[in-house]
């Protein structure tokens, strides 16, 4: 059975040209790998092509040296003019989850994640508040407090980093996390934070967004899971899903039938960030889901 042990994921991102693809597969066929999976996108606006290939060595894998893949690439990369990058799917990336005092996408998160159904490692959880504890003690995973206000959000932040760099962390996850980040972290940490919103982006940005969708009496309601960026719910979106209301629903049932959507639409983002489906197009993303 083929597992993470012995998948590899290359991302390649170049001005479009005939012959990438042919060269790419050429150049996996000859080390003896076989390709699982590719996809290809060309944005026709900026001519330039994404490509993501999931392959595996079908040979003696105590043979294979990996980096040696990265050295033997630069060639076609040089040709094509090509950004690229490799990943080795056995090393699981360590995901970070901030929350403050709504549990349901940590509960779910984390139910997720025991079962299997998130590939990576989550050794801790960082709050403003001890609220959700409680949901994190069965999965004996550290929980640390941090509190921050307008008066201590420098010091509070560099903890906060220091934790990210100690843990070794590659992706840090907002699963309502009510405190909005400085545009310095969000700027060292580009295309490494996913929030959940709780709207249908770019509708209802901000604060209280159901509060905002049910007094203008819209007929749909969404959760949208974006890249954290310097701007407040601006950042690159990566799935987004809706439910159909009506004149009879109330704000609780607003926020009742909308916590099921975010939970779902946060589980995805994850799961294709972790999966490297996901990749940032200026002020969009391309998603190989």
């Amino acid at each position: 059975m083929l597992t993470t042990e012995n998948k590899f994921i290359l991302i390649i991102n170049c001005p479009d040209k005939e012959g990438i693809i042919a060269s790419v597969s050429n150049f996996l066929f000859k080390r003896n790998f076989n390709i699982l999976e590719s996809s290809q996108f060309k944005d026709t606006k900026n001519n330039q092509f994404f490509m993501r290939v999931c392959f595996t060595n079908i040979s003696d894998l105590k043979k294979f040296k990996y980096n040696n893949l990265q050295v033997d690439f630069k060639k076609i990369s040089k040709k094509f003019k090509m950004q690229f990058n490799f990943y080795d799917m056995s090393k699981k990336q360590k995901v970070l989850i901030m929350v403050s005092k709504f549990g349901h996408c940590l509960n779910h998160i984390l139910y997720q994640w025991k079962t299997g159904s998130l590939n990576c490692e989550i050794p801790l959880i960082v709050s403003n508040h001890s609220d959700m504890k409680e949901i994190a003690r069965p999965y004996r995973i550290k929980y640390n407090v941090i509190n921050i206000n307008k008066t201590n959000k420098q010091q509070q932040e560099e903890k906060l980093y220091n934790l990210i760099e100690d843990y070794k962390i590659d992706l840090v996850v907002l699963a309502r996390y009510m405190q909005v980040l400085s545009p310095q972290i969000c700027k060292i940490l580009e295309g490494k934070i996913i929030n959940i919103h709780h709207s249908f982006l770019p509708s209802f940005k901000g604060a209280r967004p159901y509060n905002q969708a049910f007094l203008q009496g819209v007929k749909i309601i969404g959760a949208t899971a974006h890249y954290v960026t310097e701007k407040l719910d601006e950042g690159q979106i990566i799935e987004q899903d809706v439910a159909r209301v009506d004149h009879t629903k109330t704000l609780g049932n607003f926020i009742s039938i909308g916590r099921d959507i975010e939970n779902l639409v946060l589980k995805n983002a994850i799961n294709w960030h972790l999966e490297r489906r996901v990749i940032i197009n200026e002020n969009r993303t391309i998603v190989f889901n």
